[in-house]
Protein backbone atom coordinates (compact mmCIF):
# COMPACT_ATOMS: atom_id res chain seq x y z
CA UNK A 1 0.00 0.00 0.00
CA UNK A 2 2.72 2.17 0.75
CA UNK A 3 4.72 1.49 -2.25
CA UNK A 4 1.19 1.88 -4.37
CA UNK A 5 0.75 5.54 -2.28
CA UNK A 6 4.40 6.63 -3.45
CA UNK A 7 3.56 5.44 -7.07
CA UNK A 8 0.29 7.45 -7.52
CA UNK A 9 2.35 10.45 -5.80
CA UNK A 10 5.56 10.30 -8.82
CA UNK A 11 2.55 9.87 -11.45
CA UNK A 12 -0.11 12.77 -10.25
CA UNK A 13 2.96 15.28 -9.60
CA UNK A 14 3.51 16.76 -12.78
CA UNK A 15 -0.14 18.03 -13.21
CA UNK A 16 -0.04 18.90 -9.65
CA UNK A 17 2.54 21.14 -9.90
CA UNK A 18 1.02 22.50 -13.17
CA UNK A 19 -1.81 23.26 -11.08
CA UNK A 20 -0.23 24.86 -9.02
CA UNK A 21 2.31 27.13 -10.91
CA UNK A 22 0.73 26.97 -14.37
CA UNK A 23 -2.64 27.99 -13.43
CA UNK A 24 -2.00 29.60 -10.66
CA UNK A 25 -5.16 28.83 -8.75
CA UNK A 26 -4.58 28.28 -4.98
CA UNK A 27 -6.28 24.79 -4.09
CA UNK A 28 -9.50 24.51 -2.43
CA UNK A 29 -8.75 21.20 -0.04
CA UNK A 30 -8.55 21.89 3.32
CA UNK A 31 -5.61 22.55 5.18
CA UNK A 32 -3.89 19.98 6.60
CA UNK A 33 -5.06 17.82 3.45
CA UNK A 34 -3.22 20.48 1.50
CA UNK A 35 -0.22 20.08 3.96
CA UNK A 36 -0.24 16.17 3.53
CA UNK A 37 -0.52 16.08 -0.26
CA UNK A 38 2.42 18.78 -0.19
CA UNK A 39 4.85 16.54 2.03
CA UNK A 40 4.02 13.49 -0.63
CA UNK A 41 5.15 15.17 -3.14
CA UNK A 42 7.81 16.33 -1.87
CA UNK A 43 8.89 12.51 -0.86
CA UNK A 44 8.31 11.80 -4.64
CA UNK A 45 10.14 14.56 -6.00
CA UNK A 46 13.02 13.64 -3.48
CA UNK A 47 13.34 10.20 -5.44
CA UNK A 48 13.55 11.52 -9.11
CA UNK A 49 16.60 11.22 -10.57
CA UNK A 50 18.20 14.87 -11.61
CA UNK A 51 18.85 15.14 -15.48
CA UNK A 52 21.00 18.16 -16.48
CA UNK A 53 20.14 20.41 -13.37
CA UNK A 54 16.05 20.32 -14.09
CA UNK A 55 13.97 18.11 -12.50
CA UNK A 56 12.09 15.16 -14.75
CA UNK A 57 8.16 15.37 -14.71
CA UNK A 58 8.42 19.17 -14.10
CA UNK A 59 6.98 20.00 -18.21
CA UNK A 60 3.78 19.23 -20.21
CA UNK A 61 3.07 18.95 -23.83
CA UNK A 62 2.16 22.25 -23.77
CA UNK A 63 5.28 23.78 -21.85
CA UNK A 64 8.42 22.58 -23.75
CA UNK A 65 11.24 22.23 -22.21
CA UNK A 66 13.80 24.85 -22.18
CA UNK A 67 16.98 23.40 -23.74
CA UNK A 68 20.58 24.44 -22.44
CA UNK A 69 22.98 26.50 -24.48
CA UNK A 70 26.02 26.46 -23.56
CA UNK A 71 27.47 29.88 -23.16
CA UNK A 72 30.20 30.42 -25.59
CA UNK A 73 32.76 33.69 -24.80
CA UNK A 74 32.71 36.07 -27.49
CA UNK A 75 36.72 36.84 -28.86
CA UNK A 76 36.70 39.96 -30.09
CA UNK A 77 38.08 39.40 -34.00
CA UNK A 78 40.82 41.62 -34.46
CA UNK A 79 41.16 42.75 -38.49
CA UNK A 80 45.09 41.65 -39.82
CA UNK A 81 46.48 44.43 -41.49
CA UNK A 82 46.45 43.79 -45.01
CA UNK A 83 49.96 43.03 -46.78
CA UNK A 84 51.25 45.69 -49.35
CA UNK A 85 51.14 44.68 -52.88
CA UNK A 86 54.19 45.37 -54.95
CA UNK A 87 53.23 43.28 -57.60
CA UNK A 88 51.00 45.65 -59.74
CA UNK A 89 54.31 48.44 -59.19
CA UNK A 90 57.04 46.21 -60.27
CA UNK A 91 54.29 45.19 -63.52
CA UNK A 92 54.44 49.35 -64.29
CA UNK A 93 57.90 49.82 -63.73
CA UNK A 94 58.67 46.88 -66.34
CA UNK A 95 56.09 48.20 -69.12
CA UNK A 96 57.65 51.60 -68.53
CA UNK A 97 61.07 50.10 -69.14
CA UNK A 98 60.08 48.41 -72.01
CA UNK A 99 58.59 51.44 -73.69
CA UNK A 100 61.57 52.97 -73.22
CA UNK A 101 63.80 50.27 -74.73
CA UNK A 102 61.04 49.86 -77.89
CA UNK A 103 61.98 53.75 -78.11
CA UNK A 104 65.59 53.57 -77.89
CA UNK A 105 66.12 51.03 -80.20
CA UNK A 106 66.98 48.26 -77.80
CA UNK A 107 64.04 46.00 -78.87
CA UNK A 108 64.67 45.93 -82.43
CA UNK A 109 61.66 45.28 -84.78
CA UNK A 110 61.42 41.57 -85.88
CA UNK A 111 63.21 39.91 -82.80
CA UNK A 112 61.57 37.97 -80.60
CA UNK A 113 62.34 38.10 -76.95
CA UNK A 114 61.19 35.63 -74.25
CA UNK A 115 59.98 36.97 -71.10
CA UNK A 116 62.68 34.58 -68.78
CA UNK A 117 65.88 36.14 -70.49
CA UNK A 118 64.27 39.65 -70.28
CA UNK A 119 63.39 39.15 -66.42
CA UNK A 120 66.92 38.23 -66.22
CA UNK A 121 68.08 41.33 -68.23
CA UNK A 122 65.71 43.62 -65.64
CA UNK A 123 66.37 41.42 -62.30
CA UNK A 124 62.75 40.28 -62.10
CA UNK A 125 60.56 37.60 -62.38
CA UNK A 126 59.33 36.60 -65.81
CA UNK A 127 55.89 36.99 -64.27
CA UNK A 128 55.63 40.52 -64.55
CA UNK A 129 57.72 40.73 -67.71
CA UNK A 130 55.35 38.79 -69.78
CA UNK A 131 52.02 40.94 -68.17
CA UNK A 132 54.10 44.15 -69.39
CA UNK A 133 54.51 42.29 -73.09
CA UNK A 134 50.61 41.30 -73.34
CA UNK A 135 49.83 45.22 -72.21
CA UNK A 136 52.54 45.49 -75.27
CA UNK A 137 50.67 43.23 -77.46
CA UNK A 138 47.16 45.23 -76.77
CA UNK A 139 48.88 48.24 -77.74
CA UNK A 140 50.15 47.10 -80.90
CA UNK A 141 54.00 47.48 -79.98
CA UNK A 142 54.73 43.44 -79.87
CA UNK A 143 52.69 40.51 -81.15
CA UNK A 144 53.02 37.07 -78.86
CA UNK A 145 54.82 33.95 -80.97
CA UNK A 146 53.73 30.56 -79.01
CA UNK A 147 55.95 29.03 -77.22
CA UNK A 148 58.98 31.29 -77.74
CA UNK A 149 57.83 34.74 -76.28
CA UNK A 150 57.09 38.36 -78.09
CA UNK A 151 58.05 39.62 -81.74
CA UNK A 152 58.27 43.36 -82.33
CA UNK A 153 56.23 44.74 -84.92
CA UNK A 154 58.04 45.83 -88.20
CA UNK A 155 56.78 49.24 -88.97
CA UNK A 156 57.36 50.73 -92.34
CA UNK A 157 57.58 54.57 -93.46
CA UNK A 158 54.14 54.56 -94.66
CA UNK A 159 52.75 53.31 -91.66
CA UNK A 160 54.33 56.03 -89.87
CA UNK A 161 53.16 58.79 -92.35
CA UNK A 162 49.53 57.49 -91.60
CA UNK A 163 49.66 58.01 -87.43
CA UNK A 164 51.08 61.14 -88.54
CA UNK A 165 48.20 62.06 -91.08
CA UNK A 166 45.42 60.96 -88.21
CA UNK A 167 47.15 62.69 -85.17
CA UNK A 168 46.98 66.18 -87.62
CA UNK A 169 43.79 65.26 -88.24
CA UNK A 170 42.92 65.23 -84.31
CA UNK A 171 44.94 67.41 -82.67
CA UNK A 172 45.13 70.53 -85.45
CA UNK A 173 40.90 70.98 -84.95
CA UNK A 174 41.53 70.88 -81.07
CA UNK A 175 44.39 73.53 -80.91
CA UNK A 176 43.00 76.10 -83.31
CA UNK A 177 39.63 76.14 -81.24
CA UNK A 178 42.21 76.63 -77.88
CA UNK A 179 43.59 79.05 -79.22
CA UNK A 180 40.61 80.83 -79.96
CA UNK A 181 39.13 80.58 -75.98
CA UNK A 182 42.41 79.69 -73.87
CA UNK A 183 43.82 82.70 -72.08
CA UNK A 184 46.91 83.36 -72.62
CA UNK A 185 48.07 82.82 -68.95
CA UNK A 186 47.12 79.36 -69.21
CA UNK A 187 49.63 79.20 -72.06
CA UNK A 188 52.05 80.71 -70.30
CA UNK A 189 51.71 77.73 -67.44
CA UNK A 190 53.08 75.19 -70.32
CA UNK A 191 55.90 77.44 -71.18
CA UNK A 192 58.17 75.01 -68.40
CA UNK A 193 57.14 71.50 -70.22
CA UNK A 194 57.96 73.22 -73.23
CA UNK A 195 61.59 73.61 -71.97
CA UNK A 196 61.85 70.57 -70.35
CA UNK A 197 61.50 68.92 -74.28
CA UNK A 198 64.52 71.24 -75.21
CA UNK A 199 66.35 69.70 -72.42
CA UNK A 200 65.70 66.04 -73.01
CA UNK A 201 66.14 66.88 -76.32
CA UNK A 202 69.77 67.79 -75.95
CA UNK A 203 70.81 64.69 -74.03
CA UNK A 204 70.38 62.84 -77.44
CA UNK A 205 68.31 59.80 -75.33
CA UNK A 206 65.17 59.23 -77.66
CA UNK A 207 63.49 57.74 -74.83
CA UNK A 208 63.59 60.43 -72.65
CA UNK A 209 62.68 63.16 -74.97
CA UNK A 210 60.21 60.74 -75.99
CA UNK A 211 58.24 60.78 -72.99
CA UNK A 212 58.69 64.71 -72.13
CA UNK A 213 57.29 65.01 -76.04
CA UNK A 214 53.81 63.40 -74.91
CA UNK A 215 53.86 65.33 -71.56
CA UNK A 216 53.61 68.58 -73.39
CA UNK A 217 51.03 67.31 -75.98
CA UNK A 218 49.19 65.71 -73.36
CA UNK A 219 49.10 69.16 -71.27
CA UNK A 220 48.04 71.01 -74.62
CA UNK A 221 45.22 68.94 -75.50
CA UNK A 222 44.01 68.04 -72.23
CA UNK A 223 42.65 71.72 -71.95
CA UNK A 224 40.60 70.96 -74.14
CA UNK A 225 38.60 68.73 -70.90
CA UNK A 226 38.20 65.54 -72.81
CA UNK A 227 39.88 62.92 -71.60
CA UNK A 228 38.75 60.24 -74.01
CA UNK A 229 40.61 62.74 -76.86
CA UNK A 230 43.58 62.53 -75.01
CA UNK A 231 43.85 59.02 -74.24
CA UNK A 232 43.74 58.59 -78.02
CA UNK A 233 45.80 61.18 -78.67
CA UNK A 234 48.84 59.73 -76.78
CA UNK A 235 48.34 55.98 -77.95
CA UNK A 236 48.58 57.46 -81.21
CA UNK A 237 51.83 59.88 -80.65
CA UNK A 238 53.61 56.84 -78.59
CA UNK A 239 53.16 54.20 -81.67
CA UNK A 240 54.41 57.24 -83.75
CA UNK A 241 57.65 56.71 -81.74
CA UNK A 242 58.43 53.32 -82.29
CA UNK A 243 61.32 52.57 -84.41
CA UNK A 244 61.22 52.02 -88.02
CA UNK A 245 62.49 48.38 -89.56
CA UNK A 246 66.07 48.48 -89.86
CA UNK A 247 66.19 51.50 -87.28
CA UNK A 248 68.30 51.62 -83.92
CA UNK A 249 69.36 54.03 -81.60
CA UNK A 250 70.82 57.14 -83.57
CA UNK A 251 68.28 57.08 -86.34
CA UNK A 252 66.77 60.61 -84.98
CA UNK A 253 70.48 62.58 -83.72
CA UNK A 254 70.52 65.22 -81.27
CA UNK A 255 70.18 68.04 -83.82
CA UNK A 256 66.58 66.30 -84.99
CA UNK A 257 65.20 66.49 -81.87
CA UNK A 258 66.12 69.77 -80.75
CA UNK A 259 65.06 71.37 -83.59
CA UNK A 260 61.70 68.89 -82.73
CA UNK A 261 62.04 70.24 -79.32
CA UNK A 262 62.04 74.14 -80.38
CA UNK A 263 58.64 73.68 -82.38
CA UNK A 264 57.09 72.81 -79.25
CA UNK A 265 58.35 76.64 -77.99
CA UNK A 266 57.26 78.15 -81.29
CA UNK A 267 53.81 76.90 -80.41
CA UNK A 268 53.01 78.25 -77.52
CA UNK A 269 53.97 81.10 -78.77
CA UNK A 270 51.28 81.63 -81.71
CA UNK A 271 48.87 79.94 -79.20
CA UNK A 272 49.18 83.01 -76.99
CA UNK A 273 49.02 85.46 -80.11
CA UNK A 274 46.11 83.73 -81.23
CA UNK A 275 47.46 83.18 -84.97
CA UNK A 276 45.67 80.23 -86.22
CA UNK A 277 47.52 80.25 -89.42
CA UNK A 278 50.81 79.62 -87.76
CA UNK A 279 49.17 77.11 -85.17
CA UNK A 280 48.04 75.21 -88.39
CA UNK A 281 51.48 74.92 -90.21
CA UNK A 282 53.97 74.55 -87.04
CA UNK A 283 51.53 71.60 -85.83
CA UNK A 284 51.34 69.85 -89.41
CA UNK A 285 55.28 70.40 -89.24
CA UNK A 286 55.91 69.09 -86.43
CA UNK A 287 53.72 65.67 -87.30
CA UNK A 288 54.95 65.57 -90.40
CA UNK A 289 58.57 65.61 -89.33
CA UNK A 290 58.24 63.08 -86.72
CA UNK A 291 56.84 60.85 -89.42
CA UNK A 292 59.83 61.40 -91.88
CA UNK A 293 62.90 61.33 -89.44
CA UNK A 294 61.41 58.31 -87.63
Amino acid sequence: MRQGAQGSAEAGAPWAAVGRAGSGVPSVRGQGQGRGQEQGQARAQARVPQQGGAVRGEHTHSEPPVPVVPVVPVVPVVPRARPVVQRASVRGQILDALRAALVAGDLRPGEVYSAPVLGERFGVSATPVREAMQQLALEGAVEVVPNRGFRVVERGVRELAELAEVRALIEVPVMLRLARTVPAERWAELRPLAEATVRAASSGCRATYAESDRGFHRAVLSLSGNEQLVQIAEDLHRRAQWPLVGGGPGVRGRADLVADAHEHTALLDALVARDLDVVRALVGEHFAGAAAAG
